[in-house]
């Protein structure tokens, strides 16, 4: 089911620089969440397990059911919206997971994936979403008129955001990665069409706010101009605040919205 990923050079300085010894997998088969069985059969390539669980209260009581599972005692790693790459710190040590969705992309590319996932790790954040709202995450709910399953687009988007703000500094500073570099600037442009044209999908309908929550929050760790009303989050304020600050910006864009 896993096999160690040779990485290369570059691979291996961040890893040293932001993740040491963290494990780099691939994975043998594609997934959203691992079946608890088969994410048990990482301890044998690890030190210890550390499976995460979190209070049920925390959710609302139609919060979709893979996040009532994660929030549970039942070891789950990976949830919908990981992409290709996948990292956990439910392992000893963390662990990046590769998956095979990626087979026949640019190499470049999937590169800076796994190299952003080594920097996440590094920022000793939570692996996911539910993590970061905590209780707050029923707040979330409320402030929004999204369906649980929008809500929980638009927050893993937020928190994406919220990592972005610090990791793009990372990113461009990576004079002595040159190759990693211009990987993250290529990801970049790619998504500066899509965001240019995302007020007006929202404004017919074309594209939903939850989806177009992700697609800009996903280019805030590429800095670039961010439309209106995600551009709030491409702050060093939403770094600072934090959770606070993502629970106002949805109370206040929501009304708005209403």
């Amino acid at each position: 089911m896993f096999d160690r990923r040779v990485l290369s050079d570059d691979l291996a300085a961040v890893r040293d620089e932001h993740a040491p010894d963290a494990l780099v997998l691939d994975t043998e088969r594609d997934f959203e969440t691992l079946d608890p069985a088969v994410a048990e059969s990482l301890g044998p390539l690890c030190e210890s397990l550390d499976p995460v669980t979190y209070p049920a209260e925390w959710l609302p009581a139609d919060a979709p059911e893979i996040l009532a599972n994660y929030a549970s005692d039942s070891f789950t790693i990976g949830m919908p919206g990981d992409g290709g790459v996948a990292w956990t710190t439910q392992t000893v040590p963390a662990t990046v997971l590769v998956k095979p969705r990626l087979a026949g992309s640019p190499e470049p590319f999937i590169e800076f994936l796994i190299a952003e996932a080594l920097v996440e790790i590094g920022l000793d954040e939570p692996e996911q979403f539910l993590g970061f709202f905590g209780e707050h995450y029923r707040d979330l709910d409320e402030a929004t008129s999204l369906a649980p399953a929008g809500t929980y687009q638009l927050a893993a988007a937020l928190y994406d955001a919220y990592l972005g703000c610090t990791t793009r500094d990372v990113f461009a500073d990576w004079d002595d990665h040159p190759d990693l570099h211009a990987a993250w600037i290529d990801a970049g442009e790619r998504l500066v069409p899509r965001l240019t044209e995302l007020p007006s999908e929202i404004a017919t309908g074309e594209t939903s706010f939850a989806a177009a929550a992700e697609l800009a929050c996903s280019a805030v760790k590429h800095d670039l101009d961010i439309p209106t009303p995600f551009g709030a989050l491409d702050t060093r304020a939403y770094r600072e605040y934090g959770l606070d600050y993502a629970i106002e910006w949805a109370e206040k864009t929501f009304a708005e919205l209403d």
